[in-house]
């Protein structure tokens, strides 16, 4: 699962990878952990997950939390959206001035 942890606005501005799931990291704790009202069931803690954010601080963050969490097969991207963006990967959406 790829998941995407930009806020909206960034996602708006400057598209997003094509399949990646949004959900912003200031919720992650909430939707990931089992024992919260607000958990997802897509955050199995047997699912391969990796995380981005638009340069890789976040995500990187992200990924130490979950598997402080117990999730086990978690990564991040390097460089984040922007070297994703930067290599001429795919891009749904976004400003084409951003």
């Amino acid at each position: 699962m790829l998941v995407d942890l930009r806020e909206s606005e960034e996602c708006a501005q400057h598209g997003v990878i094509p399949g990646a799931l949004h959900f912003p990291r200031g919720m992650l704790e909430f939707w990931a952990d089992p024992s919260s009202d607000y958990h997802r069931e897509e955050f199995d803690p047997n699912r391969r997950i990796i995380l981005h954010c638009m340069a890789g601080g976040r995500s990187s963050l992200a990924a130490d939390t979950l598997q402080q969490l117990g999730f086990k097969n978690v990564a991040h991207m390097d460089g984040g959206f922007e070297r994703w963006n930067q290599e001429g990967r795919p891009v749904e959406g976004g400003h084409k001035d951003s």
